[in-house]
């Protein structure tokens, strides 16, 4: 591959720009096949360069971006963003999903305080369909 430099463990970027709380978190990610890299399932250890192309799924939420540049730490978030261009698209679909998703939630049924016998019994029915 290139120079150390100029690349980057896939489980470390995806740390460093802030896709994941801890590096942990984006290795167990990448080791459980959430994250793709060029159309391939990587190992933790993959290294990533300007120009490779990254798919993942977090919080059953897609994510698509092409790789711009490697960050040297883990910075701010306005400075992570600058190292990757993420997929108009692929935005506008996980826009869609969250709206999805938080109408879901809006449909449950509530209680003032933990479900009882009845509201579980509507729970479970409805997480079933």
């Amino acid at each position: 591959m290139s120079n150390d430099d100029e690349t980057l463990r896939i489980d470390r970027w995806l740390y460093h720009c802030r896709f994941f709380k801890t590096r942990t978190l984006a290795s167990k990610a990448v080791a459980t096949g959430q994250v793709k890299v060029n159309g391939e399932r990587p190992a933790p250890g993959r290294r990533v360069q300007a120009g490779d192309r990254i798919e993942l799924v977090r919080d059953r939420l897609p994510y698509a971006f092409d790789v711009l540049a490697i960050p040297a730490r883990r910075g701010p978030a306005t400075e992570a963003r600058s190292c990757y261009r993420e997929d108009e698209d692929v935005m506008r679909r996980r826009e869609e999903r969250a709206d999805a998703l938080r109408q879901d939630r809006q449909a449950m049924p509530r209680t003032p305080g933990r479900p009882d016998k009845h509201t579980r019994r509507l729970l479970r029915q409805r997480k079933q369909r």
